[in-house]
């Protein structure tokens, strides 16, 4: 569902050179036939940060930040996607397109203009609802607080919204669509928010795509979110994170928090960076857009059982984004407080002064790990290790994931170099020939070297032959390397950035990331012929499981003509094993 065309994109990263993209930002030397730099991404004093003007994408070997230059201007530049095209758009005379697709902008402005019109009438229903006002003075929120977030309400009637802007049937399907009507008995219309204090969630934007509904009596549920649409997608999106980047120009950490009364209070408190996520647990899309405006996230919880197991799926889902110049912390609250009633009731500085006695991410997985278990025992400090190899197996490669091996090999009294070699037996490292150095994935099986090669030079498509051939090979992978090569041959002057671009924030795109980080231990020459053998392999594999059919076929019936042509010509290859004897 991308908003702009994919073909604008695979334009653009074509013409965008990633080497001026980033020397205008950090400066780069010539080093063979690449660029290096001190990675802009973390503390280091030698360059370990490289960029490939052949393959128009760039690599940390510290760290594992890589990418294209879209890419690196969303990290480097905190820019959403769209944005980050826009910039580079610009940068080489290109105009963006209208988004076009299944969900095209003509498609969606009607959306938004429904939310904001909503928006306008929950506005002007606070000013006439004296409960709604005193709701709010009640829990502290200023005027300007609540009209810097655009706080509204909701009155109670079954269908005060669907008569204030919904009176043609266009304007209710727009209505319905933006999540604000449903259909109640008989068939008809009914407002999905009734008697509730209105927050508006904008993007990053300032568009208006979603509400949170809090009800000012007694009634379940408490809260109440818009359902996912076309614009709204809850597990994306972050509650303030517009409202913080407007009051800071620099944001040193974000505090995410849980509620919509939470961010708020914390604003009128003049904590600015307070952002909640939306009646779920934060996704690595979340963390994603955290770390795009800031260097340092702070979770909060209520300091109960409930609070600390959220804490704890948000630390299991924060572990792949934890790499080296990034910090995450936990900050538990006293029971039965939650930020909204303590920044009131202790203040700014108080509540602020309890930020730095937030729990690093490493501490607050070691403690809790080591809580299960009994260090004083051998036995006990085993099980330490075992419980924590799958987590430290999340974390990307780097610095960070060194030392908190090295702590665990600490508190478990282990010698580090031991605990390192029992993670890389584990890990059942491949040969040498196809090792993956700092940050690098390894290579395993035909399928993923093909991948990784074609990746690395994207002009080997040519030698592939049809790529229709292998469609009938039961590999892991091969339906991906077949869409590559089809691709790869309809461009022939496609680099590794425009292939990555093009599959970007899909499933194809996640492994194709990690598959483009792995390190070919092979000169540029043997390159055509390793290629060209691993795609015979690739063949090879097809033609012999063609063969097991067969053969298994011809044992539970007689084989038509046409299939035993075909079975003479495969076992004539040389496909067939030994031992098996012609028909």
């Amino acid at each position: 569902m991308a908003r702009i065309p994919q073909s604008f994109i695979d334009e653009l990263v074509s013409r965008v050179d990633i080497v001026e993209v980033i020397d205008a930002r950090v400066p780069l030397k010539k080093h063979g036939r690449e660029f290096t730099a001190c990675c802009p991404f973390h503390n280091e004093k030698t360059p370990s940060f490289t960029v490939s003007p052949s393959k128009q994408f760039y690599h940390c070997f510290g760290c594992g930040a890589h990418g294209t230059a879209v890419g690196f201007l969303m990290e480097y530049e905190h820019l959403e996607f769209p944005e980050a095209v826009r910039q580079l758009a610009e940068q080489v005379g290109m105009e963006v397109p209208v988004e076009s697709g299944g969900e095209s902008q003509s498609m969606r402005a009607p959306l938004y203009e429904a939310l904001h019109n909503a928006q306008r009438f929950f506005h002007e229903q606070l000013k006439q609802s004296p409960a709604a006002v005193d709701y709010l003075k009640r829990r502290g929120v200023s005027g300007e607080i609540a009209a810097e977030f655009g706080i509204g309400f909701a009155p109670a009637a079954w269908d005060h919204l669907l008569k204030a802007i919904g009176k043609d049937a266009a304007a209710q399907k727009h209505l319905l669509d933006a999540g604000l009507i449903l259909s109640g008995e008989g068939g008809r219309w009914r407002d999905r928010f009734r008697e509730r204090v209105m927050f508006p969630i904008r993007d990053t934007r300032g568009r208006i795509i979603g509400f949170g509904g809090r009800v000012i009596g007694n009634e379940e549920p408490k809260y109440l979110n818009s359902p996912e649409t076309p614009l709204f997608h809850k597990g994306r999106e972050l509650y303030g994170l517009y409202e913080a980047r407007q009051a800071l120009r620099d944001i040193p950490r974000l505090l995410v928090v849980e509620g919509y009364m939470d961010v708020v209070a914390l604003h009128q408190h003049d904590l600015r960076y307070a952002v909640a996520t939306l009646g779920t647990a934060t996704t690595p899309e979340h963390l994603q857009k955290l770390f795009r405006v800031t260097p340092e996230v702070v979770f909060c919880f209520d300091g109960d059982r409930a609070g600390r197991a959220a804490a704890w799926r948000a630390l299991e889902n924060a572990l792949p984004e934890a790499r080296d110049g990034r910090q995450l912390k936990f900050l538990f609250l006293p029971e039965g407080e939650d930020p909204d009633t303590l920044v009131r009731k202790e203040g700014r500085e108080a509540f602020e002064a309890r930020l730095k006695t937030a729990v690093p991410l490493s501490v607050f997985l070691l403690d809790s790990l080591s809580a299960q278990t009994d260090l004083s025992s051998l036995d006990g400090r085993a099980r330490l290790v075992e419980l924590a190899r799958p987590h430290l197996g999340k974390l990307p490669a780097g610095v960070y994931r060194e030392m908190l091996a090295a702590e665990l090999a600490r508190r478990a009294q282990v010698n580090p170099e031991k605990l390192t070699m029992l993670n890389q037996a584990a890990r059942r490292k491949v040969p040498s020939s196809q090792d993956a150095g700092p940050g690098r994935t390894a290579l395993t099986g035909p399928v993923r070297r093909a991948i990784a090669l074609l990746l690395h030079r994207p002009t080997l498509a040519a030698l592939a032959g049809n790529p229709a051939d292998l469609a009938d090979t039961q590999l892991r992978g091969v339906e991906t390397l077949k869409t590559l090569l089809e691709f790869a041959q309809g461009h022939p002057h496609v680099t590794k950035a425009g292939l990555l671009e093009h599959w970007r924030d899909t499933e194809t795109g996640e492994h194709l990331m990690k598959l483009a980080q792995a390190e070919l231990v092979l000169p540029e020459e043997a390159l055509e012929s390793e290629f060209q053998a691993v795609i015979a392999s690739v063949a090879g594999r097809r033609d012999e499981q063609r063969l097991a059919a067969l053969l298994e076929a011809s044992r539970q019936r007689p084989l038509a003509s046409e299939e035993k042509a075909e079975l003479g010509q495969l076992i004539k290859a040389g496909r067939a094993t030994p031992g098996v004897d012609k028909p």
